[in-house]
Parts: C-alpha cells; structure tokens; sequence
C-alpha cells in the first residue's frame, strides 16, 4: 500500500512563498516520476510541475520562473517551492506519483491535497 502525504499549505500574501512536500511511504521498489497538480474551484485539475527520478523536470507555463520542483530519492519526497504567488495560484495542490511496488508494476497514486490560498 503507498501512501503519499503532503505537507506545506497555507495562507499567503500575493508575491510571498510557500514550500510544498509530499513523501511517498509504503513497499515502493522504484520511482518513475513525481508531480504536483492543481485544482482551482469550478476548475479542472491541472498539472504544475513533474521531475523523473533523474531529474528531468517540466512546468506548466503559469508557474515557470516562479515554481522549483526537486526531488529528494531517497527520502521519498517530492518539493515544490513557490515564489512570487498570485491570487491565480489559489487552489487545492496535490501530490502524484508515478511508481512500482513489490506487488503493483507502475500506477499513478494521489495525495490528499492541501490547500494554497492567495487572496486577493
């Protein structure tokens, strides 16, 4: 059973930070990918930013220049800093990761979520 738990989220000022992470617990033999997505009220979820277990990262468009993802492997645990946050940013953030476990070849599994709130 994996179990992916987030921690970091709150309330900010528009232009402060807040640093996101979620550790991956539970019998995982390897990691492919970890992600951070996003859902705003009425909105869809999106997807912020990923980096592979190498290092290769990607973010969406919104986020570049202002977002960092790293990953520390053998922790387990995925980051997100967030610098220079708008009121756009408001949303539930949450957790992905992309791995295998003893029983389960690769799946996709979630975090909880936390909420990021930046008024107005």
């Amino acid at each position: 059973q994996v179990q992916l738990v987030e921690s970091g989220g709150g309330l900010v000022q528009a232009g402060g930070s807040l640093s996101l992470s979620c550790a991956a617990s539970g019998s995982i033999v390897s990691i492919g990918s970890m992600s951070w997505y996003r859902q705003a009220p009425g909105k869809q979820r999106e997807s912020v930013a990923t980096i592979t277990s190498a290092g290769t990262t990607n973010y969406a468009d919104s986020v570049k220049g202002r977002f960092t993802i790293t990953i520390d492997n053998a922790r387990k645990t995925v980051f997100l800093q967030m610098n220079s946050l708008k009121p756009d940013d408001t949303a539930v953030y949450y957790c992905n990761a992309y791995l295998s476990t003893f029983r389960i070849s690769y799946s996709q599994y979630w975090g909880q979520g936390t909420q990021v709130t930046v008024p107005l």
